[in-house]
């Protein structure tokens, strides 16, 4: 009943965002950065792709939504004439994967298992009210693994490395190696409030957990790649890990004084963050977020 109440008070703060209803496909552009010798980023409309082009030909993380399937092989193109041999999946969700079917074909699809298991059916995000029909055989990782997994290609090695019940329940980091670059996927929305799927395994404080882990075992000198915004750098990771655990700890102590979801909203966060609504995911939204994992938290503390 908990869950039912607040993605009831969400979907009435958040009906119709652009980011899920769709824009004119016709008039996105696909912009390509060059992040390192043989990496690059495709910046379109959803989550930012990663290009690793090269002698072994092309390794990409990501395809966003089916219908610029096109426009991103054009740009792909434009790096390198080669075969796409493998596309990487940080997660499930359909602004990550909608191009999965028209790169399948070409592409060995490769994601962390719980990946495999969502978009084997269909899906309903609850946050947004949509439903998520499951994806045809093709467009199916068929390479996945549990924990972490290895691929040596284009003369670096790429390691693939599960976050845990942050984002998602099948979230993973794709670290360059050689390039010093890692794609963070959605536990990173550079200077906006990140959306964080309860419904699909998803916990405010398992992705401070991923992300704490991350900025342990990256250079400091790392370019990251984030799910959505410009090329960050460490910096940039380390300010909006600070959000995430300053605005957690603000809602928890009104949580601790029994302060309602609704005062809270009222009141709003510090000034601090006031720019971090800007995105599709508004303050009101990003403090029911907060709100209901920590309630779960305390649940599963509770049960334990």
């Amino acid at each position: 009943m908990v869950k039912v109440k607040f993605f009831s008070l969400c979907l009435t703060l958040l009906a119709a965002t652009t980011a899920f209803s769709g824009p004119d496909f016709s008039k996105v552009q696909i912009k390509t950065i060059k992040v390192s010798s043989h990496v690059h980023m495709l910046q379109g409309f959803g989550g930012n792709i990663a290009v690793s082009a090269g002698e072994d030909g092309i390794l990409m993380v990501d395809d966003q939504f089916r219908e610029l399937s096109g426009k991103i092989k054009s740009a792909i193109a434009k790096i390198s004439q080669k075969k796409i041999k493998f596309l990487i999946n940080t997660h499930w969700h359909f602004d990550h994967t909608g191009g999965n079917v028209d790169f399948g074909d070409e592409a060995l699809i490769v994601a962390h298992e719980n990946v495999r298991q969502r978009l084997s059916k269909d899906q309903y995000i609850a946050l947004f009210d949509k439903k998520v029909p499951k994806t045809p055989k093709e467009g199916l990782p068929v390479v996945t693994f549990p924990d972490s997994l290895k691929i040596h290609f284009n003369n670096d090695e790429i390691s693939l490395i599960h976050l845990p019940n942050g984002h998602t329940d099948g979230d993973s980091a794709i670290y360059f190696k050689k390039a010093n670059v890692v794609h963070l996927g959605d536990h990173f929305f550079v200077g906006k409030f990140p959306f964080v799927d309860l419904g699909a395994g998803g916990s405010v404080s398992g992705y401070v957990k991923n992300l704490d882990a991350m900025i342990k075992r990256l250079p400091k000198d790392v370019k990251i790649i984030p799910g959505h915004g410009p090329l960050a750098t460490m910096k940039d990771l380390l300010v909006f890990k600070s959000m995430i655990e300053k605005t957690q700890k603000y809602i928890a102590d009104k949580m601790a004084k029994n302060v309602s979801l609704a005062d809270i909203r009222k009141e709003g966060l510090p000034l601090e963050w006031k720019g971090y609504g800007d995105g599709f995911i508004k303050e009101n939204v990003w403090i029911g977020i907060v709100y209901e994992s920590l309630k779960l938290d305390a649940k599963k503390t509770k049960s334990s």
